[in-house]
């Protein structure tokens, strides 16, 4: 297939060609007439394909009527919100989820890690939910499925035995919770976290929600684990927030252990009072940084539309970027970055300058989408694009290609 007159990260159009599922020659674009099979990039954008590195495919009402928010604060709140409501949903949810991953990949995300909730009262329900999806769009998606503790490891009997069932059907990420305020055992939750993925050889992604100084110790624990299996590049923290926010040098502190043992943070673009994260910082450092949009309009947060160009916008917005370089190493965050965390073998963001995906030998899954830069393109978020996954065209317009 040969892409033509397509603007790689909105530098001089060029032709791509594309072999195998892989760039195989860029050339300068030559005007010509398309061959049946061809792809028209009409001048625009190309982007590598977005990569959603932290979704909650199992809690999403995405497609159905919209109802008003009555969760309670917390985690366990929240938790116990979703538990009361999602069995009564207008739909089963095999069907919202596919009909989530669906919208997903329309959008232009080709690779997707979703959480799949495991516990004693929903038992193995919403990760079979995820699998078939997951199996539904193998062609069109790469779709990483973690198998997570919700509810905690410890609160409720059967949670661990489920998780481990999980790892045993397709599961390839083990999940953690807030090892000291939620299960508050933080060496056992990690003893179990660490365990089942060093029995399964699965990577390990832990959400972190905890305030600063316990937040910083739970981390500490975590690298401990990781720098004592030999489980370097395979672990991620997800949200932790609170990492940023204690004092500059315990955040110097955090990221140098970060670095040295490949541990990527995968953040949903929050809204915090504090101070989070510096994302030129976090890449200077050699931390894999990665994008994702955390629940879809679910029982958790009204918040979520499936397009990751969206949540693109609400990084660089939270983050205060203005300048084009800074919104580009935002949008190249969601693209590449998060390919980086669920593929260790591709090669990391090294400076806010970055614009990866385009080599010779790189593998084609691109998004081509409208704006005259790539910083109008995150502030417009127009809907003219097209999808390509493994050198196919999976999706144009919004629409999936069949």
């Amino acid at each position: 297939m040969l892409i033509t007159n397509v603007r790689p990260w909105g530098q001089a159009p060029v032709d791509i060609r594309i072999t195998d599922g892989l760039i195989s020659r860029i050339t300068p674009h030559v005007p010509a007439l398309a061959v049946n099979g061809d792809v028209d990039g009409r001048g625009r954008l190309g982007l590598p394909s977005f990569s959603d590195v932290h979704v909650h495919l199992d809690s999403t009402r995405i497609g159905l009527p919209f109802r008003e928010h009555t969760g309670a604060p917390g985690v366990w709140g929240m938790m116990l919100n979703d538990r009361n409501n999602w069995r009564d949903a207008e739909t089963p949810l095999p069907e919202r989820v596919a009909g989530t991953l669906e919208r997903m990949i329309a959008h232009g995300t080709t690779r997707v890690r979703s959480y799949a909730q495991i516990d004693a009262d929903c038992k193995l329900e919403k990760f079979e939910a995820v699998l078939a999806a997951k199996e539904k769009f193998a062609g069109s998606a790469d779709v990483q499925i973690m198998a997570f503790p919700q509810a905690g490891l410890l609160l409720e009997p059967g949670a661990v035995q489920y998780l481990e069932e999980s790892l045993k059907l397709g599961a390839t990420v083990m999940g953690g919770i807030d090892p000291c305020q939620l299960d508050r055992d933080p060496v056992r939750h990690l003893d179990i976290v660490f365990g089942l993925a060093e029995k399964y050889q699965a990577d390990i992604d832990i959400h972190l929600h905890e305030p600063g100084h316990l937040a910083h110790f739970s981390t500490e624990l975590i690298m401990e684990r990781t720098r004592a299996l030999g489980m370097e590049g395979r672990v991620t923290l997800s949200h932790a927030y609170e990492l940023g926010n204690v004092s500059d040098a315990a955040t110097d502190r955090v990221m140098e252990g970060m670095s040295a043992l490949d541990i990527s943070w995968a953040t949903v673009a929050p809204a915090t009072s504090g101070k989070q994260f510096n994302l030129a910082a976090m890449t200077r450092a050699g931390i894999r940084v990665g994008l994702g949009e955390d629940g879809q309009r679910d029982y958790w947060s009204p918040y979520g539309d499936c397009d990751l160009l969206s949540r693109t916008w609400q990084l660089a917005f939270t983050h205060g970027l203005r300048q084009d370089e800074l919104i580009e190493h935002a949008a190249a965050i969601a693209t590449w970055g998060g390919a980086t965390i669920m593929d260790r073998a591709l090669v990391r963001l090294e400076s806010t300058a970055d614009r990866p995906g385009f080599r010779v030998g790189d593998r084609a899954d691109l998004v081509l989408l409208a704006g005259e830069t790539v910083t109008s393109a995150v502030m417009d978020r127009g809907n003219d694009r097209t999808v390509i996954h493994d050198g196919r065209v999976v999706a144009d317009q919004l629409e999936l290609v069949s």
